[in-house]
């Protein structure tokens, strides 16, 4: 039988207040529903004419599959859940790194499902109940810690998930990470270079994995090159930005000084100016700053800053690859990247 005529059962005009369903498609383009469905599913005795077909009209109409029945039949949700903290949404990183995921999810079955968590709360219960209740099919975590319970978890699971960040666990898992190590002696490198020598290090909080790597880069760095550290451990770039800009108004004021700083946050980079300017010193005067940042607003705002971009948008597009490879069965050394800053 003829695939465009196999299964013809959309005689009668959906409604257009309906949500579309296989049986709109059927009709729009008039083939049976059997043969729509097969289409959608990449069925190898559909040819691709009528493949490409039916996929235009569904992104068309809006089709969208049902996921109670597709679980039912497959045992899958279609659903990657990215579990984020409340930080990186304060610190103007949730909206790019979804726009990366949601780019790769685009020509996928799978949904992006967020979910948002403060990490003065226990952050293994969003990744409990994805795993206990089944609610995706693989898990984004990030702000990875050294010994991360959440990792662990889930590899005695065997559950397909990937981090924003590494471990120090032992274990090989999924990741896309930045060079935070990179990034620091670079940072103090363009300080050394403008003639700076006590430079200060708003660093990550100790928790945290990318802590121990920035604070590797800088420290490195400030032996290789021959300049001072200046202690700034009052506050990381987890604190409030008036927190911050408090603790570096004191510090500024202080005989201990420094003539340069490198900042592990863009939004934490503000607060920084504000409390040099609140004590009357200027940047690229009394003191020169290299910052990381998730976008240009900085160097937009204060072009004096040294800025250097960590791609969160791209950071979003490999998470996504690795975790579709993760549930392909895509071996783990494979699924590894690292980016530098730009």
């Amino acid at each position: 039988m003829d695939e465009n005529n196999k299964g013809r059962q959309a005689t009668i005009p959906p409604s257009m207040n309906e949500r579309p369903t296989l049986k709109t498609i059927a009709f729009m383009t008039g083939l049976g529903i059997t043969t729509v469905s097969r289409a959608l599913k990449d069925a190898p005795d559909i040819g691709a004419e009528t493949k490409e077909r039916v996929r235009l009209v569904a992104k068309q109409v809006g089709y969208q599959p049902n996921r109670a029945g597709v679980r039912l039949r497959t045992g899958k949700t279609n659903v990657i859940s990215l579990v984020l903290s409340l930080e990186e949404e304060v610190m103007g990183l949730t909206s790019p790194m979804v726009i990366g995921i949601s780019e790769i999810l685009a020509s996928t079955p799978y949904h992006l499902v967020v979910t948002p968590y403060s990490s003065s709360k226990d952050a293994l219960v969003p990744v409990r109940y994805v795993l206990d209740t089944g609610a995706a099919d693989g898990v984004i975590i990030s702000r990875t810690e050294p010994k991360d319970p959440r990792v662990a978890l889930m590899m005695e699971r065997n559950f397909p998930f990937v981090t924003h960040g590494r471990t120090d666990m032992g274990l090989a898992h999924p990741y896309h990470d930045f060079d935070n190590e990179g990034f620091a002696y670079e940072a103090v490198k363009r300080l050394v270079d403008l003639g700076r020598k006590r430079i200060a290090l708003l660093q990550p909080p100790p928790r945290l994995t990318f802590h121990r790597h920035m604070r590797d880069g800088f420290d490195r760095a400030i032996r290789d090159f021959g300049v001072e550290t200046i202690a700034f451990n009052t506050v990381d770039i987890d604190n409030t930005l008036v927190e911050i800009r408090a603790a570096f108004e004191t510090l500024m004021r202080s005989p201990d000084a420094p003539d340069g700083i490198v900042s592990g946050s863009g939004a934490a980079a503000i607060a920084l100016i504000a409390g040099l300017e609140t004590v009357g010193k200027k940047l690229n005067q009394d003191i020169d700053m290299v910052s990381k940042v998730p976008s240009d607003f900085l160097s937009w705002l204060r072009p004096e800053v040294i800025t250097m971009n960590e791609d969160i948008r791209h950071a979003g597009r490999e998470l996504a690859k690795a975790v579709i490879g993760r549930i392909a069965g895509t071996p783990t050394e494979e699924l590894q990247s690292l980016s530098k800053a730009v």
